[in-house]
């Protein structure tokens, strides 16, 4: 056989070695990708459902009997509730003016906006007790006039919104960016006035990127931790969210009732993890 034929051979071969070394390399990468996931992710979310059913169905329904941890309950929704719709105004109003027009101190407010991601929340808390705490700038004035803003529910939602604001607004911002300004332009050629446009023009072509940043704002509301912690005082039924109240029910060695009110965070990040999935298929695909 000839040189010319044998480096033929070997030609026509490499194609199947190199697909071959290609779905190789494909599985060992998902195998430790699928491996990885289970260790950091499913194994921790699996004991938490096993700690909380340790001692049966009973005992675990019992859990949320305790008046604190309904209270924590209570809490952890209603900050949740006054926080999201919120930030949802704030994010939008903000988001509207930096993709749609130009106007001094414009980047001074897209870092304001990014300051809550670089900070830590612990330093965030602190931030509102050097103000509004007993020796803080407003502390003297705020007790004079008998009103309670650290280790009360006040505080905590400032701090929780201060933490969240971010994730509206840094959802919208890139999409009204990256569909521009024509179709409001037209409108307002046409006769439309500003408040209209926004409500019939640019708003429901941002709608699923709103919902999308509402998603993941109200998560991050219903699991904040650092922040809360620093303003809260941990007050027992009064000021105590519902991961504040996991750790105070694990430090007592309660570990049925701190896992039982941890699963239901973890079905609450799991709904708010289908609501994204839905999001993302439906308004994404559309667009």
């Amino acid at each position: 056989m000839s040189a010319t034929g044998i480096d033929s051979h070997a030609a026509e071969g490499r194609p199947g070695q190199h697909t071959w070394m290609h779905a190789l390399v494909r599985v060992g990468f998902i195998t430790v990708s699928l491996a990885f996931l289970a260790a950091v992710l499913l194994a921790p979310l699996a004991t938490v459902f096993i700690m909380a059913l340790s001692k049966g169905i009973a005992a675990y329904l019992h859990s949320f009997s305790d008046p604190d941890t309904a209270a924590a309950i209570r809490l952890t929704l209603l900050t949740a509730a006054v926080v999201v719709p919120l930030n949802t105004v704030f994010g939008l109003a903000a988001a509207w003016a930096i993709a749609k027009f130009e106007f001094r101190g414009k980047s001074m407010l897209i870092t304001l906006i990014d300051l809550p991601l670089a900070i830590s929340p612990v330093i965030s808390g602190m931030v509102f007790v050097l103000l509004f705490g007993l020796h803080g700038w407003f502390g003297l004035w705020l007790q004079a006039h008998d009103i309670s803003i650290i280790f009360a529910l006040p505080g905590i939602m400032l701090a929780t919104m201060f933490v969240t604001f971010p994730y509206v607004a840094r959802e919208l911002i890139p999409l009204m960016e990256q569909l521009g300004n024509d179709e409001e332009e037209a409108a307002i050629t046409l006769g439309a006035g500003g408040w209209m446009t926004f409500f019939r023009v640019t708003l429901p072509k941002v709608r699923w990127g709103l919902v999308y940043g509402m998603v993941l704002c109200n998560a991050r509301a219903m699991g904040e931790f650092g922040a809360v912690s620093v303003v809260s005082g941990h007050i027992r039924g009064l000021t105590n969210t519902m991961p504040l109240h996991v750790e105070i029910l694990y430090n007592e060695y309660n570990f049925v009732g701190a896992f039982a009110v941890a699963s239901l965070l973890t079905l609450l990040a799991i709904f708010t993890l289908v609501v994204k999935t839905l999001v993302e298929r439906t308004g994404y695909r559309r667009r």
